[in-house]
């Protein structure tokens, strides 16, 4: 009967010592991540919210009355904008 090949016993290596100036950054995110990520959210939500309570006027809504309707859609990517973000938050 043919015998199997012994493996290759995997040699460990030395983990890479840090150096003074990494190229990354390797764990956490930058400190302006969360405080722009919230508040792309919160001024979005502010906008919908001040367009639907001002919408009824006769001059048309605020935040920016010549967009009409399209106050909703600059809103909205606001919101995405933030949702956006939180894919880099660590």
């Amino acid at each position: 009967m043919p015998e199997s090949k012994s493996r290759k016993k995997k040699v460990p290596t030395p983990a890479p010592e840090a150096s003074a100036t990494p190229a990354r950054q390797a764990e956490g995110s930058p400190r302006w991540l969360v405080p722009v990520m919230l508040g792309l959210m919160v001024l979005g939500l502010v906008w919908i919210v001040v367009y639907y309570l001002t919408s009824a006027r006769a001059g048309g809504g605020f935040p920016v009355p010549p967009l009409g309707a399209w106050n909703l859609l600059v809103g909205f990517v606001l919101i995405i904008a933030g949702f956006v973000l939180t894919t880099r938050w660590r």
